[in-house]
């Protein structure tokens, strides 16, 4: 079991000499916090909201992929501009990666919704500890930070800390439509220290979604992400059945084995000014790997507090010309 947490830990990891992977953490319920793949969503659903996702990959595996996130985004009153902030903390066997990225969007309304387009920039941290071992015991990688015994090899912990910059366009109509498309790690860096690398890929994304309404109180909601580093390519594809705006249960499947059940609960308070959401889902693996794994647990938590608009009053004064 710890070999093969070993080898898919190295293949995610990148490493100068290693097949590389795509790099980012992945979300089965991605649809609830789009801003930390996409900053021209910040301020485009004409709220401030916030949410925290946690999951837990691979329950059973010791060292496997654990991973939190939290994105924050909103309007700037009276300003076509909306601002975001994503964290992401993901951890995989000795490996520990940060996200910390602000976003900043320009506001464009079309139609019912607005059109956002976005930058963020901020860090990236990545952190191997020099406890790790090798997949077979007396095998010695250069490459791999770590402490061998029997071949005296002593490798010092890899640490960097380098910038981070993303793109991208949004178009979102609140409870009904959304389609996005862009770019995370665009200056592609390369990190090293000593023997050791790790070479950071770009990502793409493009994700969509559409409320198909059954009747008032019944929908519909499918929808789907394509994330692509040029090398490999995964699709996430989501199916929710929602019952009168609060209780939604679905199914999602991805690319590579994995299928997930959903279920979720969310609310909006007697004013209509504050909703709060909360999810959870279960992936199960449909590879080699299901036997194996005890499953994927996926919690979400999420809230919004929606700005009423100022009405203008004007009047017209019969001593001046207006």
């Amino acid at each position: 079991m710890k070999k093969i947490i070993t080898r898919v830990a190295i293949a995610v990891a990148g490493f100068t000499g290693v097949a590389t992977a795509q790099q980012d953490p992945q979300f089965t319920q991605w649809m609830h916090n789009r801003v930390i793949f996409n900053p021209g969503y910040a301020g485009t659903s004409n709220a401030i909201c916030g949410v925290a996702q946690y999951r837990q990959q691979w329950a059973s595996f010791d060292g496997a992929p654990n991973t939190i996130a939290l994105g924050l985004d909103g309007r700037i009153p009276g300003a076509p501009v909306g601002v975001g902030l994503s964290v992401i903390s993901d951890k995989v066997g000795a490996m520990n990666t940060l996200f910390l990225r602000a976003a900043g969007s320009y506001l464009i309304p079309i139609g019912e919704g607005n059109l956002g387009i976005g930058i963020d920039a901020g860090i990236l941290q990545k952190n191997i500890t020099n406890t790790w071992i090798t997949p077979e015991d007396g095998k010695v990688d250069s490459k791999i930070p770590g402490a061998y015994n029997n071949a005296g090899l002593q490798n010092p912990d890899f640490r960097k800390l380098t910038y981070d910059v993303g793109f991208g366009v949004f178009y979102n109509i609140p409870d009904k439509f959304f389609v996005g498309l862009s770019s995370t790690h665009l200056p592609a860096q390369a990190l090293t220290s000593g023997n050791i690398g790790f070479d950071m890929t770009r990502h793409y994304y493009l994700m969509t979604g559409y409320h198909f309404a059954i009747n008032p109180r019944n929908e519909l909601i499918p929808a789907v992400k394509v994330r692509s580093d040029l090398a490999a390519t995964n699709l996430d594809a989501n199916l929710m059945y929602r019952w009168n705006k609060m209780v939604s249960v679905g199914g999602a499947f991805r690319t590579g084995g994995y299928a997930a059940a959903l279920i979720g609960f969310q609310n909006m308070n007697a004013k209509q000014t504050l909703s709060y959401r909360i999810g959870y889902s279960y992936d199960l693996s449909l590879s080699k790997i299901k036997g194996y794994s005890g499953g994927t647990h996926e919690i979400i938590l999420g809230a919004c507090i929606f700005l009423k608009e100022k009405k203008v009053t004007s009047y017209s004064d019969p001593r001046f010309l207006n």
